[in-house]
């Protein structure tokens, strides 16, 4: 199933990723050798320009889990792509492609986690409980779906 523009992931100039690379690297600096006032102000302004929520740990901390170029494509791109008429369908080619695995899985990812309910819903594609192992994506979809909060 092909997906619509807006649930696909936003594409990245090459200038945009250098940039915001090179922004990463200067602050990962200043949170270990600088100033601290110096590091929270430059955390600031990044969140400011990107829309994101990072710490100063984020800074410095990213490289055990991902390159440079990808936590910068990860905050060049929205920090929560809600698309509010998402359908079952859609929801199930994301549970797809996570399944499937790729470049853009962290997207998906964070395209499911926005557009459902259920706290951790992208745990039942890479941890599913038994009763969903070999499920299909429209059987996970059906079991995210059926989550339901509890009013407090």
């Amino acid at each position: 199933m092909d997906l619509r523009p807006e649930l696909l992931p936003p594409p990245v100039s090459r200038e945009r990723l250098d940039e915001l690379s090179r922004e990463i690297e200067r602050i990962a600096a200043l949170v270990e050798l600088g100033p601290p006032e110096d590091a929270d102000a430059a955390v600031a302004a990044f969140n400011a320009a990107t829309g994101h929520d990072c710490a100063a740990r984020d800074f410095t901390t990213y490289s055990g889990s991902r390159s440079t170029e990808e936590f910068a494509r990860e905050v060049a791109r929205p920090s929560r792509p809600r698309v509010p008429d998402i359908t079952r369908a859609e929801l199930a080619e994301i549970v797809r492609r996570l399944m499937e695995g790729g470049g853009d899985t962290d997207y998906y990812e964070l395209l499911l986690q926005s557009n459902v309910v259920r706290p951790g819903a992208a745990g039942l594609v890479f941890r599913p409980p038994a009763e969903l192992r070999d499920a299909s994506p429209e059987r996970i979809v059906e079991e995210i779906l059926r989550y339901r909060p509890i009013a407090l």
